[in-house]
């Protein structure tokens, strides 16, 4: 599993760990062998400046409250661990410095640049692969399905499936990213307005129990948003919001906490569900989150560990940009952290 501590509703969690056991016996040929991601896309380090771990600007009592109690359960987490861990962390991932992994990061980002519409398969055995889609190598995992093309579409074409897990990361609208993608590079998912994303036709793919899970910006409208106008309008019922907090090697959070609108180390899953469903309140998981953009770490080791799913549970995840064991994964970009290159073989 890839939870390697945890500490009443706050966790530690590798995302190289799963990826190890997802790749650890891939059959390429009459061989087998064993890969996992280049671990210098782990390589995250804490530019120092003069901020400090909190950082104080003008405030909003809600923010602040959030901030405060996930700052104070990072500082719990951090006082238990075992006497080496976050040495071994730091000796792990500590392999390349932060301007070459811009750099590095960039490059892997622009490579990695395909138009894939309309392509679509999978693997139905247990063992992962690899195959080659238009000249290039990628890894497949077991027991899984990928459908490249537009969400609000191929939803469409689903209906009549029905999975237990939803898992959503839109392209939220963002004025900054919005500066990025004309400035620098290209990002493949076109935007959303909330209410686009709300029109997905997702309510027929839900079973009796879901667990439907949107990672969500920190913006106060985005969040209000997925509670009183997605949630609704899906059928789901809001249950309570989960917090990702990225480290960096050091296990340090990857910037100072914010009382303000300021960028916070954290970002949210807020969860919802379809059925009787019980799901802890206010968890919060800390990891190195991975250098490539929008590499988001792997949620069904949390779900399992946390008793909302069963081993083996029938995944959906939208505007998915790689591929996960028992998930059927839908956007334009779910080969995208698939290509062989961003990996590395291993005995």
């Amino acid at each position: 599993m890839s939870i390697i501590f945890s500490k009443e509703n706050i966790c530690l969690i590798d995302h190289m760990h799963f990826v190890n056991k997802c790749y650890s016996n891939v059959r390429e040929l009459n061989n087998r062998k064993h890969y996992t991601l280049t671990p210098k896309l782990f390589s995250i380090k804490r530019e120092r400046s003069n901020d400090k771990l909190f950082r104080k600007r003008k405030h909003n009592d809600n923010v602040l409250e959030e901030a405060l109690t996930i700052q104070a359960l990072y500082n719990n987490l951090i006082a238990s661990l075992p006497t080496g861990l976050k040495t071994a962390v730091k000796n792990k991932h500590n392999t390349m410095d932060a301007s070459s992994l811009r750099d590095f990061s960039k490059n892997l980002f622009e490579s990695t640049d395909y138009d894939h519409k309309d392509i679509s398969g999978g693997n139905n055995s247990e063992v992962p692969l690899i195959c080659q889609i238009k000249g290039s190598d990628f890894l497949v995992p077991g027991k899984c399905r990928f459908i490249c093309g537009c969400v609000k579409e191929e939803c469409k074409k689903l209906d009549g499936n029905k999975y237990d897990i939803v898992i959503a990361d839109p392209p939220w609208w963002n004025k900054y990213i919005r500066r990025l993608k004309k400035a620098a590079f290209k990002l493949s998912y076109s935007m959303m307005y909330n209410e686009e994303i709300a029109s997905i036709p997702i309510n027929s793919l839900f079973s009796d129990t879901t667990l439907i899970a949107i990672w969500c910006t920190n913006s106060p409208s985005n969040i209000k948003s997925v509670k009183e106008l997605i949630f609704p309008k899906w059928g789901v019922d809001y249950v309570t919001t989960w917090y990702w907090l990225k480290l960096t090697i050091d296990l340090e959070p990857i910037c100072a906490f914010s009382s303000g609108s300021k960028k916070q180390p954290y970002e949210r899953l807020i969860i919802g569900r379809r059925g009787d469903i019980k799901v802890p309140e206010n968890v919060v998981f800390a990891s190195i989150p991975s250098s490539l953009h929008s590499h988001k770490p792997p949620l069904i080791d949390l779900f399992t560990y946390y008793n909302v799913s069963t081993k083996g549970p029938h995944v959906l995840e939208l505007f998915a940009r790689y591929l996960l064991p028992n998930t059927t994964s839908v956007g334009y970009e779910p080969l995208k952290w698939q290509n062989l290159a961003l990996y590395v073989e291993y005995q």
